[in-house]
C-alpha cells in the first residue's frame, strides 16, 4: 500500500516479483474488505409462512408465540446432515464475497441442543475451510428456549453453561458465545450466567440486545463483551456508559427493513456520544435474509443518516474491531491481512447510493482474487 515507485524498491517485492499478479482498478474504488460482524448462516430453509403472516400484520413477537419465528428453523436444522449443513453456510460465504465481504461471524443457534449446537458449528469449520476469506465462530445455543425445554427454561440455561459452551469451547469450535437477551428469550441474569461460563472457558462474548426492548448494559460490561447488537431501545444512560467502554455498538438496518419496522437504530445518537459503531447484515432467515453489506450502507445512509463515510469505516476497521481482529483486517495498511473490494465507482459515496444492484467487481480474501458473478 503506498506509491508504486516505492513498491519497486521494497526488497520483499524485487524478490517475490515474478510470482504477482498486477490487478489495473483505474475508475474503481478500492476499499478494505467488507466486514460482516453479524451473521446466521446456519439454517437450512427460508422462513416464508412467517414472511406472509407478518405481510398480514402479526408481530414478531406474534409470530414466536405462534410456533413460528426461531423455533420454526430448529427441526431442519437437527433433522439436516453436517455436510448439507456445511454447503448451505458456504452457499452464503461465496454471496457475500460476491457484494465484498471478506470477513464474516458466523453463529450457530438454530440447533437449540447440544448435539445440534455442535453440529452447527463444525458445518460453519468446515464451510469456513473451504472459503478463502475469515469466518470468527459463535455459539449462539442461547438464541431462544427451544419447545421441549420451555417449562423448565433455567434447565436449558444449564445445558448452555455446562455443557454446549464447555465442549464448543474443547472443540475450539468457537471463538465467541452470544445470547438473545430479550423478552421472550432470556433474561439480563441468565446473561450474565451465560457470559460468566463462557469466559471461564476462554471465550470472547457478545449480545443481542436492545432489539423489542430496553435491557440496562451496565452490568454486562464487566464482561468485556466486544459487541452489543441491535441496540434500538438503548437508553441514554447506556450510551454513556459504553462511549467510555470498549464494546462496540453493532446496528442492523436490514432487519428493521425487512420486519417493516419503521423506526431504526439511534446511530446518530451513539456516533455523537462518541460510541463507535458497526454496520452488519444480520443474514438470516426470518429477520433479515440479505447477505449485501453495500445494501446495508444504503440503509446506514438513508435511514440513519450515517454520512458514506461512516457507514464505510462501520462496514470495514469497526466490523473488525467488533470481532477483535483489528490487528488484521478492516483497513489497507502494510502488514495487514491482503482484504480488498474493488466496486465499479469512481467515488466511494457511490457505494451506498446505489442500492439493490450489485457493482463489486471483485474482492480479494487473504491475497486471493475473487471475481464476482
Amino acid at each position: 500500500m503506498g506509491k508504486t515507485q516505492d513498491a519497486i524498491r521494497d526488497p520483499w517485492f524485487k524478490t517475490h516479483r515474478r510470482q504477482i499478479e498486477e490487478i489495473d482498478c483505474e475508475g474503481q474504488v478500492v476499499l478494505p474488505g467488507l466486514v460482516d460482524s453479524h451473521t446466521h448462516p446456519a439454517f437450512v430453509h427460508p422462513r416464508l409462512v412467517d414472511f406472509e403472516k407478518r405481510i398480514a400484520g402479526a408481530s414478531y413477537e406474534q409470530i414466536a408465540e405462534a410456533g413460528g419465528g426461531i423455533r420454526s428453523s430448529v427441526e431442519a436444522v437437527r433433522g439436516a446432515g453436517k455436510a448439507a449443513l456445511a454447503e448451505r453456510v458456504l452457499e452464503a460465504l461465496y454471496e457475500m464475497a460476491e457484494l465484498g465481504t471478506t470477513t464474516v461471524e458466523a453463529k450457530s443457534g438454530y440447533g437449540l441442543s447440544l448435539d445440534a449446537e455442535l453440529k452447527s458449528l463444525e458445518a460453519i469449520r468446515d464451510a469456513a475451510r473451504r472459503w478463502p476469506g475469515t469466518v470468527a465462530p459463535t455459539l449462539l445455543g442461547a438464541h431462544v428456549v427451544p419447545a421441549e425445554f420451555k417449562p423448565k427454561p433455567e434447565q436449558y440455561v444449564e445445558e448452555v453453561c455446562t455443557k454446549m459452551i464447555p465442549q464448543a469451547a474443547k472443540k475450539k469450535l468457537a471463538r465467541f458465545v452470544d445470547v438473545f437477551t430479550e423478552r421472550g428469550a432470556f433474561s439480563a441474569g441468565d446473561t450474565e450466567r451465560i457470559f460468566a461460563a463462557a469466559r471461564a472457558n476462554g471465550l470472547d462474548v457478545r449480545a443481542h440486545v436492545c432489539q423489542l426492548s430496553h435491557t440496562a448494559l451496565a452490568e454486562f460490561l464487566r464482561f468485556h463483551p466486544a459487541s452489543f447488537d441491535h441496540m434500538d431501545h438503548v437508553s441514554d444512560d447506556d450510551i454513556l456508559q459504553l462511549a467510555k467502554a470498549d464494546t462496540i455498538a453493532t446496528l442492523v438496518p436490514g432487519a428493521n427493513y425487512f420486519l417493516g419496522l419503521g423506526k431504526y437504530p439511534p446511530a446518530r445518537r451513539l456516533i455523537d456520544a462518541g460510541v463507535p459503531v458497526a454496520l452488519a447484515t444480520d443474514y438470516n432467515p426470518g429477520s433479515s435474509p440479505t447477505p449485501s453489506m453495500p445494501f446495508v450502507l444504503s440503509l446506514a445512509c438513508t435511514q440513519m443518516k450515517m454520512t458514506p463515510a461512516e457507514a464505510i469505516a462501520a462496514a470495514t476497521i469497526n466490523g473488525a474491531w467488533a470481532l477483535r481482529l483489528q490487528e488484521r483486517k478492516g483497513s489497507i495498511e502494510p502488514g495487514k491481512d491482503a482484504d480488498l473490494a474493488v466496486f465499479e465507482a469512481e467515488d466511494y459515496r457511490e457505494i451506498p447510493y446505489w442500492f439493490a444492484t450489485n457493482r463489486c467487481a471483485f474482492t480479494v480474501l487473504n491475497g486471493t482474487l475473487w471475481a464476482s458473478g
